[in-house]
């Protein structure tokens, strides 16, 4: 099975991190995704930990990274974010 469709496919989470924080910037990521390691002293090392152990969280991340990629793209579809 070929994963090459797939904007996520050998993406690391710490990758995907520091793509997001480089596009939106840690202010507007703790806006999009309120977690307090966005929000107070972020640092990849602290949000790697926190979202490595919460599952939700992670998945926005996810969500937020795809919603990133189709704005670089300038797709205007923005998915469906999953409820906390």
């Amino acid at each position: 099975m070929h994963q090459h469709n797939d904007p996520m496919h050998g993406i690391t989470l710490e990758m995907m991190l520091n793509e997001l924080v480089s596009f939106y910037g840690w202010g507007e990521l703790g806006i999009h995704v309120k977690v307090r390691c966005f929000n107070n002293n972020p640092s990849i090392k602290s949000s790697l930990a926190f979202l490595r152990k919460t599952p939700w969280a992670r998945t926005k991340v996810e969500y937020l990274y795809r919603d990133m990629l189709d704005e670089k793209k300038g797709v205007q579809r923005k998915s469906i974010w999953p409820e906390a």
